[in-house]
């Protein structure tokens, strides 16, 4: 059951990657901080002179959340990685609606492009983990990562017995820096003109570090990752390497290697359109199962999260860290939300929003209307029949140009909503932004279809069905791939 495709080198080899060691201590990481937001004060001041001398009247916000500011603090929380750059992960998807397109857009280039530990930093973290003969475990170990992300970075390598296993390694000192990095960013977050006025933030960033926490406990990762295999099952089209725990420590988690190209690959270039229809659908149909019948989500949609092998279709999950359980009245609630927004039914939306948490009756009318709105635009894919075409839709930047006009005009974020509902938003939220990447044609009201109608009970099983919406492009292979 549940075993990999045959092993291969990556189709072509990894881009060269920039190397330094990772900043430990509260001071040292705060002085990387204060000097992304002194750089981003200097250009918009200057940035600011400028339309002055013009006769313009800029707005404050507009001059710090430029695209060279972007870049100003994704080099800095690059090099920082851990909770810094994680927050800043975390505002590049969720930051649609708050943060302009360009911006967020520049700070998504955060994800799996985290500096590299140079050698030295990362043989003291195999000598630390694995003790002084550390070499002698593994045939061969690729000192270059294949992955570098926010709280760890990935290595090929290979067995004696000849297996080959991916090895996440956790950057020396991140889970100690949390705590500081969050209050460290919650320092930065109250710059002028970075987020709107009036945003609490608090209980989001109170989550954050909870959730943070969380992933870099790697034995729990570990059991998260064989609950979500287990639960997932036998896939045609998704699957999840399995942990090999001879190899793991509490600092790296080893697991199979998944072969395959980043999802990123395919985004941008010119693939073809069966191609990203079928990875768009797959991972989808993926986010349905997860909440309404595994009932356990992997709430981190970054790309790289996602490897596809072109030659066999398949599609391997990584990165178990931030996956949580939901609790079936919360599936409950969420079911209510999709039915309504099916029916484009404002008043019964108005009532399961409230009893989800989204607004309440505390809020402002003009916020509640405002969330309401936006909820219903976002549904206009469950409401499409037949393939929705993302390329052509205008639905991405209808949703930030609405919700950009909501927290401006000072409609939104008198109260923000619970945070367990915003990272559970992110999945789908993610999903419907990788769909637009890819360009995609996704027949959504299909996928879901099965578990938002009348009657649909928490834990229905409609695997069967939602795999027969979801055909696999005839260059394919993949009936023939080992299960």
């Amino acid at each position: 059951m549940h075993e990999p495709p045959d092993p291969k080198p990556p189709a072509e080899p990894p881009a060269p990657r920039s190397e330094s060691p990772v900043p430990q201590g509260r001071t040292r990481r705060f002085l990387h901080l204060g000097r992304a937001v002194g750089e981003m004060a200097a250009s918009a001041a200057a940035q600011g002179l400028q339309q002055l001398a013009r006769g313009e009247r800029p707005a404050l916000q507009d001059l710090m959340l430029t695209p060279a500011n972007a870049r100003r603090l994704a080099d800095r929380l690059s090099t920082l990685r851990g909770a810094a750059m994680k927050l800043g992960q975390l505002m590049s998807l969720d930051g649609h609606g708050v943060l302009p397109a360009e911006f967020a857009e520049l700070l998504a280039g955060l994800r799996d492009q985290a500096q590299g530990m140079p050698a030295t930093q990362l043989t003291q973290v195999l000598e630390a983990e694995y003790g002084p003969q550390w070499h002698q475990r593994f045939k061969r170990l690729s000192f270059a990562p294949i992955a570098a992300a926010s709280i760890g970075q990935v290595h090929r390598a290979e067995t004696h017995d000849g297996r080959v296993l991916a090895l996440k390694l956790q950057y020396p000192g991140v889970r100690r820096s949390i705590s500081s990095d969050v209050a460290n960013i919650a320092l930065l977050l109250r710059t002028p003109g970075l987020v709107p006025t009036g945003m609490d933030l608090a209980p989001l960033l109170a989550r954050v570090r909870e959730q943070l926490l969380l992933e870099t406990d790697y034995a729990r990762e570990a059991a998260q990752l064989t609950d979500y295999r287990a639960r997932l099952g036998e896939d045609p089209v998704l699957w999840v390497p399995a942990v090999v725990p001879e190899h793991c420590t509490p600092q790296i988690l080893a697991t199979e290697f998944a072969p395959g190209l980043p999802v990123a690959n395919w985004i941008g270039s010119a693939q073809p359109q069966d191609q990203r229809n079928h990875i768009a659908r797959a991972l989808c149909r993926l986010s349905v199962r997860e909440f309404f019948e595994m009932q356990l989500v992997q709430t981190d949609p970054n790309i790289g999260n996602y490897l596809f092998d072109p030659g066999s279709g398949r599609i391997a999950l990584l990165d178990f860290g931030a996956t949580e359980a939901v609790p079936a009245a919360r599936v409950a609630d969420l079911r209510e939300i999709g039915l309504a927004l099916k029916a484009a039914d404002r008043q019964r939306l108005a009532a399961a929003s409230m009893r989800a948490g989204f607004t309440a009756a505390s809020d402002p009318p003009a916020q509640t209307e405002a969330v309401l709105d936006l909820m219903l635009l976002s549904g206009e894919p469950l409401r499409h029949v037949g393939p929705y075409d993302f390329a052509a839709s205008r639905l991405v930047r209808d949703v930030f140009d609405q919700g950009r006009a909501q927290v401006m005009g000072g409609a939104g974020f008198a109260r923000t909503p619970p945070p367990d509902l915003l990272f559970l938003q992110r999945k789908f939220a993610g999903s419907f932004l990788l769909c637009a990447k890819l360009q995609a044609q996704v027949d959504v009201a299909a996928v879901f279809g099965a578990h938002l109608q009348e009657g649909a009970s928490t834990g229905d099983s409609v695997g069967g069905r939602l795999a027969e919406i979801d055909p696999l492009p005839s260059a394919h292979t993949l009936c023939q791939a080992k299960p």
